[in-house]
């Protein structure tokens, strides 16, 4: 049998969606929850995991295309090609169901001729005569369909696994008109932060869930009325349908004749305004409200309009936030996407060159000569002395995880003591010609996280996780690293997927795509889940050594601390004991103990410790 991915509707009022890029090529084998391709819509870019397991047996939809929601956009099946045929039955039939509502539309409108009559829709006088007719029927359908208070603002599902949203930010007050699809309030997730788009036009009735707070998803947020200000709003969506239906009646031309001149306000506005009183009888607080008011957000609509037809003068909400924390100007850039849209690549692509310059000054100021990290530079905190700040919805996560994993599992920390002066004279020796054939620095973090994969292989139980209620524990057979890297939103842990898979210059290059990844904004759900054993460098700020709190549900994680030279006792072939300068670090493993004996985290520190101090890595180096 054969499955299709369709697009999804990511948000209440996405209506269409890009396809960015396929991560899968025709004849590609998936199985179940797998990433298969990457979407951009008006509110989110996001991947798409494959609904079933199988061959991807046809691509539908190509990159860079826009589609409405629930458009096929590929087949999976098991491999017999039987999907080829039956995909265009299954258009064939949904065309036949898009195509019956529009019959069952002009009934209620009783002008079945309209469909004829619309080539001729341009006579100003049939169009403004009519259109009032249509007006009132709108709200009452709007009134009848829902309650009578208004339009509720739900809190939307952004992703299968989330259950929750935080809002940040309300970008309405109440009292404030609204139109549909207008940006309402921000929201934050775990796996994204965006827009919620009003869902109606009226007035923003009543807020109900105050910025910073946290509620499930379904949780009515806002109330959108349905009073004298929507009225004129309303007409302006389904004026296209019954302007040329009900032309026959002239009869109450003078009436209505202002209000199909408000539906388009954006752009004729100055020119209603002669006609100011007959629009005073249905809306006298709009009226004089709408000529200066809506003179500003009338440009803001209009890039929305072409955004939805072409896309090539619309700006994501995710694109706007990235370009502004990079300090990108989007008028400078030239669009890749369909119709020249700017996507997310073209800022990080302009992004990189002004990043690149301060990264090295910061790091040779601030951090001890060859130990530098997944970290970022000095951040001036210097603004918050003599402030009360609310907690970030990160920095809550944060607490709450770190709190919880102290609390059910019974922690300790072993601390051993490495002699890393042969892995610190290969370095100096190496990394100028690695860091032009590779691309990145070659710091000391990935000699430590080899070190630490190799040694998961030999000590399974330090990479295990224990399920009390199931009463099992679980032993990977990949070693899925995770790397806290600091950023200015807080600690965030992306994750090497099969890390025991990569040698020295993989997980070197894959260290530093990740630490980019964090600090550009743009680590996607995959890049921050799966791990099964940590990483924390704690020697990028100077600290002999920390001990760090697991993260659950992972048996143990490993910080390391700075290198630094001190004087050591050392057995010379001929002198016998004497003291010579060495390179010396410091490696803390903070273990479950309900998993872990101390003698299982001695013996993994102790493989550690003579793999580092053996210092053979020249292999790993290609040398």
């Amino acid at each position: 049998m054969s499955v299709s991915v369709t697009m999804p509707a990511l948000g209440e009022s996405v209506t269409e969606g890009t396809v960015t890029r396929w991560l899968k090529k025709e004849g590609d084998e998936v199985t179940a929850d797998e990433p298969l391709l990457e979407v951009s819509t008006d509110k989110v870019d996001t991947e798409i995991p494959s609904p079933a397991s199988g061959t991807l047996q046809k691509i539908v939809v190509g990159e860079d295309e826009t589609v409405d929601v629930g458009t096929e956009l590929a087949v999976i099946g098991d491999g017999a090609g039987a999907p080829a045929e039956e995909t265009p039955d299954d258009d064939a039939q949904a065309d036949d169901t898009q195509a019956k509502p529009a019959p069952a539309e002009q009934p209620q409108a009783e002008q079945p001729q309209a469909n004829e009559a619309t080539p001729e829709p341009e006579p100003a006088a049939e169009p403004a005569t009519e259109e009032p007719a249509a007006a009132p029927a709108t709200v009452a359908d709007s009134s009848d369909s829902g309650p009578a208070e208004g339009t509720n603002v739900e809190m939307p599902a952004l992703g299968e696994s989330v259950t929750e949203g935080t809002v940040t930010r309300w970008l309405k007050k109440v009292g404030e008109e609204v139109a549909t699809d207008e940006p309402l309030l921000e929201v934050s997730t775990d796996k994204v932060d965006t827009e919620i788009p009003s869902p109606a036009a009226g007035t923003l009735l009543e807020i109900r869930v105050d910025e910073d707070e946290t509620v499930d998803v379904g949780t009515v947020l806002a109330v959108i009325g349905s009073g004298s200000a929507p009225a004129p709003a309303e007409p302006a969506a389904p004026a296209p349908e019954p302007a040329e239906p009900e032309a026959p009646a002239p009869a109450p031309a003078a009436e209505p004749a202002p209000e199909p001149q408000a539906a388009p306000a954006p752009a004729p506005e100055p020119q209603a305004a002669p006609d100011p009183a007959p629009q005073a009888a249905p809306a006298p607080a709009a009226a004089p409200q709408t000529a200066p008011a809506e003179a500003t957000p009338a440009p803001a609509a209009a890039p929305r309009a072409s955004g939805s037809d072409g896309g090539n003068s619309y700006i994501t909400p995710l694109v706007r936030k990235l370009a502004t924390e990079h300090g990108v100007d989007l008028s400078t850039l030239t669009g890749t996407g369909v119709g020249g849209r700017i996507r997310k690549q073209d800022v990080l692509a302009a992004a990189a060159p002004k990043e690149a310059e301060p990264a090295a000054p910061v790091r040779k100021e601030t951090e001890p000569a060859g130990t530098q990290g997944p970290g970022v530079g000095n951040v001036d905190n210097s603004a918050l002395r003599g402030t009360t700040q609310k907690i970030t919805r990160l920095r809550k996560l944060i607490a709450n995880r770190m709190v919880e994993s102290l609390q059910v599992a019974a922690q300790l920390t072993t601390v051993t003591e490495v002699d890393v002066t042969r892995v610190a004279h290969l370095r100096d020796r190496v990394k100028g010609e690695f860091q032009s054939r590779e691309g990145v620095k070659l710091s000391f973090l990935p000699f430590f996280a080899l070190a630490a994969v190799e040694a998961l292989k030999v000590h399974p139980v330090v990479n295990s996780s224990l399920d009390l209620e199931a009463g099992t524990i679980s032993y990977p057979n990949t070693e899925n690293l995770g790397i806290a890297v600091d950023s200015h939103r807080g600690l965030v842990v992306p994750v090497i997927k099969e890390a025991g898979d990569l040698n020295l210059a993989g997980l070197a290059r894959k260290i530093d795509d990740l630490a980019g990844k964090v600090r550009g904004g743009t680590a996607g759900p995959d890049d921050l889940t799966g791990g099964t054993f940590t990483l924390t460098n704690t020697g990028s700020r100077g600290a002999l050594f920390d001990t760090p709190i697991i993260n659950q549900p992972q048996s143990a994680i490993l910080g390391t601390g700075v290198v630094v030279k001190r004087p050591a006792i050392v057995n010379d072939p001929e002198l016998g004991e004497i003291i010579a300068v060495r390179s010396i670090v410091y490696l803390a493993l903070s273990y479950d103990h309900r998993v872990v004996d101390g003698a299982d985290a001695a013996r993994f520190l102790g493989t550690m410790k003579e793999r580092l101090e053996a210092g053979n890595f020249e292999g790993d180096l290609g040398l």
